[in-house]
């Protein structure tokens, strides 16, 4: 590539960045460079095009006409220029550069870490920072190329592949039940302290018969609330209170007798999981190549974690 072209590029990306970024500052983070440099590039652009791009003030920054009409071109154009490498290269050459991807805690250490391990042992020249965090990201703002989301995808402009659904199971440490017979209907459930997991369920929780049937939502008080699978589990398992959460999370602790599958004939609502990200014409090869072996992998996992959950859930159902 000539000296001039390179040049160019570099200009036309750190306006493309500066855009999606919203601020001069945060787009020379994500390039790795100064404030003072991401200016003089964006000036630069805008002497060589003849057109000012972005009417920029202490509080605020906006694309002027010429400068939208640029954006769209420009991340087209980058975009296209890094597949034309890769199509020259042929479906034979390797994934290059870099993946920043979101994923949440307990998915993020638990199942999905060895798939992400094995996607860089096959493509040695990508590297990837994974960010473990349950909230959905700002994906332009904190420059993420894509994320797994328990739940629905509540922002229909992002691109949304189903890869699983999670069943969740009711448990309780033996302790709290103090010699009661196992609860086998959510109305034996009211009268025990519950928890919460308040991402999905705060003051009330829907359960249905397993075989088909009217469905019953059970008003609850939590004693502790908690965003976190993990802080759940551990809470239930010092007994403090009724809590549903994911059957693969508690799956080993029920077969070991350490938490009790409560009302196991009703469960609640299984979670969507999906794989997001901004719907993008010409997504880089290593993104594709990802969320392929997301699709194959994810589900293979949670499969196997379900088989052993539902083992676990029948070897303690009486």
């Amino acid at each position: 590539m000539s000296k001039d072209l390179s040049q160019r590029l570099d200009l036309l990306q750190t306006f493309v960045r500066i855009v999606e970024a919203g601020s001069l500052s945060a787009a020379a983070k994500q390039l790795g460079t100064t404030q003072p440099t991401a200016s003089r590039r964006l000036q630069a652009l805008e002497r060589s095009l003849g057109m000012r791009l972005l009417q920029r003030s202490t509080h605020a920054m906006k694309l002027t006409e010429d400068g939208q009409r640029c954006y769209e071109r420009a991340r087209d154009l980058l975009a296209r220029w890094e597949n034309f490498g890769e199509e020259l290269r042929g479906p034979a050459s390797e994934s290059a550069g870099h993946l920043r991807v979101r994923a949440p805690h307990a998915f993020g250490q638990e199942l999905l870490l060895a798939p992400v391990v094995d996607f860089l042992k096959r493509h040695p020249r990508v590297t990837v920072e994974w960010l473990l965090d349950d909230r959905t990201p700002n994906f332009i703002a904190e420059d993420i190329d894509c994320a797994i989301q328990v739940g629905e995808t509540s922002d229909p402009s992002l691109v949304s592949i189903r890869l699983w659904s999670v069943p969740r199971i009711l448990v309780a440490a033996p302790q709290l039940l103090a010699g009661r017979p196992l609860p086998q209907h959510p109305g034996e459930l009211v009268d025990l302290p519950w928890m919460a997991l308040q991402t999905f369920y705060r003051t009330e929780i829907e359960l249905t018969p397993v075989a088909g049937g009217e469905s019953v939502l059970l008003p609850i008080r939590p004693r502790l609330s908690t965003d976190s699978l993990f802080a759940l589990r551990n809470a239930a398992l010092m007994g403090l209170g009724v809590c549903a959460a994911s059957a693969w999370a508690l799956a080993d602790d029920v077969a070991q007798g350490r938490l009790i599958h409560l009302a196991p004939l009703w469960q609640t609502a299984p979670l969507p999981v999906n794989l997001i990200y901004p719907p993008t014409r010409f997504p880089p090869l290593r993104l594709s190549q990802f969320i392929a072996l997301m699709r194959q992998v994810a589900p293979e996992a949670m499969e196997a974690v379900g088989r052993n959950a539902g083992n676990a859930q029948s070897g303690r159902v009486r």
